[in-house]
């Protein structure tokens, strides 16, 4: 199996976008119209994903990208600030610690947003083995990095699953050859991968 990390491990990471364009922009949509629509936008995100671009630099080009659109905002401490509404989903993080307590392999694949997203989270303890965009130069959906992550499972593509909140990237897993499970809820999750390992209701043997 492998997991991403935000909006999966966490809190959905658009409503804490959406809550951080409330309360600084005066718009809740305008941080994910930008990082979704805008060129500049878009390309400043990919360059911090894929480690061309450190924190500080995203956080200076970004915030011009607000203030450009009507929003007064500066630079500093400006993904703290983003991502200040995330919360840790526990549910998830315990069917993670279910599963390779029933002996599945369970690995992290997750594009890196600034130098303190994982900060109060084990990830070495929590998963066998983790791959960050921002370490190795390539982001989902991109199908190296989950060929990477599947090749520090020790296994094929066509023997894992993915499990991550945004459905494009379920779409190019796929593609890969991997299952997929789009993650809303912890309980939802589960039932995806009851569904996809073909176990039954009262099977608690794999996924509790």
């Amino acid at each position: 199996m492998l997991f991403d990390f935000g909006g999966v491990l966490t809190t959905s990471v658009l409503a804490a976008f959406a809550d951080f364009g409330e309360e600084f922009c005066g718009d809740r949509g305008l941080p994910l119209r930008l990082l979704s629509g805008d060129p500049e936008s878009k390309q400043l995100l990919a360059d911090h994903e894929e480690g061309r671009l450190d924190h500080d630099g995203f956080e200076a080009g970004f915030a011009g990208r607000l203030r450009a659109h009507g929003a007064d905002i500066g630079a500093e401490d400006l993904l703290r600030r983003m991502q200040s509404g995330l919360a840790r989903d526990e549910e998830t993080i315990a069917l993670v610690a279910d599963l390779r307590a029933s002996g599945v392999p369970v690995g992290l694949v997750s594009n890196s947003l600034g130098r303190d997203c994982y900060a109060g989270y084990d990830l070495d303890a929590m998963f066998d083995s983790v791959t960050i965009s921002g370490k190795e130069g390539v982001r989902k959906p991109s199908r190296r990095l989950y060929e990477i992550g599947c090749e520090r499972l020790g296994a094929a593509p066509a023997e894992v699953v993915m499990v991550d909140d945004l459905a494009q990237n379920i779409v190019a897993a796929e593609r890969l050859g991997m299952g997929g499970v789009v993650h809303r809820t912890a309980a939802e999750t589960t039932q995806g991968l009851r569904t996809l390992l073909g176990l039954e209701s009262d099977d608690h043997s794999v996924v509790r």
